[in-house]
Parts: C-alpha cells; sequence; structure tokens
C-alpha cells in the first residue's frame, strides 16, 4: 500500500514537473519573441539611418504621396549645390545652436518644459535634427508620443549622420509646398533659379516658409511673412554653419 502511494505521488510529481516544463517552454518563447521585436525596433532605425547616409532619403510626406497617387517634385542636389545663405536662414530661423547641439537642443528643450502650463507647451524645442528624423521616419502631426520618438532618434542620426549630412538631408527632404520638396524644387518654383543660386532675401523667404509651408508661399508673401523674414535675414550674418562644411 505504501509503495503504491509512494508511486502515486511520484507519479503526480512527475506529471507536475512536466506540466511546469511545459508552462515554461510556453513562456519562455513569448519572453524571446518579444526581446526581438523590441531589438528589431530599436536596430531598424540605425540601419537605415546608415544606408541613407549614402543613399538619398526619401520622407514619410513624399511615401504618403505616392501611395495616394499624387505628384512629388523632389530633385536632390549635394549640400555643395545648395546657397550657403539658405543654410544661414534655416539655422537662423529654426535652430540657432544647430553646431553646438548633439541633435537635441536640451536647453531649449528645458526652457520649454519651465514655460508649459496646464495644458502643456506654447511652443516647441525642435532641432533640425529633430525635424529631419521626424520627415525620414516618423509621421507629421503633434503628439507626445512621436516626440518622445524624435530624441533618441535625433541622438542616434547626430551621431550616424553628423551635421553636414543631417543638414544635406534636411534640405532635400523639407516640404516647401503641396508636393514641393526639398530646396531645389522649392527655389525653382518660387523664383525660377536652382537652389545655388539663391540670395540672401530668397532663402530668408524659404525658410519663413517652413513653419506651414502649405499656406506659406515664398513667391507671394503675405505681410506677416515678409516681416518675418526680414528678421531672419537680420540674424543670418552670425548664424554658426561652420559645422555643416558649407
Amino acid at each position: 500500500m505504501r509503495f503504491e502511494k509512494a508511486a502515486t505521488s511520484e507519479g503526480e510529481g512527475a506529471a507536475t514537473r512536466q506540466t511546469k516544463a511545459r508552462g515554461s517552454k510556453r513562456r519562455f518563447p513569448i519572453r524571446r519573441m518579444m526581446w526581438r521585436i523590441v531589438f528589431i525596433a530599436a536596430a531598424l532605425p540605425i540601419v537605415v539611418a546608415l544606408i541613407y547616409r549614402f543613399v538619398p532619403p526619401v520622407s514619410t510626406l513624399m511615401i504618403g504621396r505616392w501611395i495616394a497617387m499624387a505628384g512629388v517634385d523632389r530633385q536632390w542636389v549635394p549640400l555643395e549645390a545648395i546657397s550657403t545663405e539658405l543654410v544661414r536662414a534655416v539655422i537662423a530661423a529654426e535652430d540657432a545652436r544647430f553646431c553646438s547641439h548633439g541633435g537635441v537642443d536640451w536647453v531649449a528643450l528645458n526652457d520649454v518644459l519651465d514655460d508649459a502650463g496646464d495644458e502643456g507647451p506654447a511652443r516647441g524645442a525642435s532641432t533640425i535634427t529633430m525635424q529631419t528624423v521626424k520627415n525620414v521616419f516618423l509621421w507629421p502631426g503633434r503628439s507626445y508620443i512621436r516626440k518622445g520618438l524624435e530624441i533618441p532618434l535625433s541622438l542616434m542620426a547626430d551621431v550616424v549622420w553628423g551635421k553636414p549630412r543631417t543638414m544635406e538631408i534636411y534640405l532635400n527632404v523639407a516640404e516647401w509646398g503641396e508636393g514641393i520638396f526639398g530646396a531645389e524644387a522649392a527655389a525653382q518654383r518660387a523664383f525660377g533659379k536652382t537652389a545655388k543660386q539663391l540670395s540672401r532675401r530668397e532663402a530668408a523667404l524659404l525658410a519663413a516658409a517652413l513653419p506651414n509651408p502649405l499656406r506659406r508661399d515664398a513667391r507671394r508673401p503675405s505681410r506677416y511673412m515678409a516681416v518675418y523674414a526680414g528678421r531672419i535675414g537680420a540674424r543670418m550674418p552670425s548664424a554658426t554653419i561652420s559645422c555643416t562644411g558649407a
């Protein structure tokens, strides 16, 4: 009788161990799969950024227009084929500390957070690098999720691309009107000349259009836009562009 009880107990113990082992096998593959997904999600932007270091990137807005069968006017040109006046203008207008930060302007970001009220920040702190990764990797519109993704992507892009390549990509993927992307297409549409031939005033007008390219037209600037371009032009001589190689 004791032998039967012992045998039964051992059998139940073996069955319990087998059940636990099967449960453990089910759990661990799920964990491994989750870690693989996390690894792929983290590695994919780095791989794409490395490719885009040598290959002309496209923006998510451009991809969206292609999917919708809408036109896209973008003519990729190297940074040396873009007027240094435009480089100065976008730095003066968008990111005065472009050459001194590592992709994220922590000073501006802290100032925005300090000034934020109950309804969130009243102004942004996006650097040119952050706007570039948003255009290339993320989606338009405001959200805390997107902003949270911009920060690590910008830190990565600053290392992988460096300042000259970041500026080159930004000026070739920025939207300057309905279906108009990049400085070359924008310059030809607005002024009938190449991006290399832009004057200081023309560059300032294009920079002034960037915050709202679908409603601001460098060809026919509103009074507000003309005044804003004037302020950008006044700041351009002091804009630091040495890090871009322009």
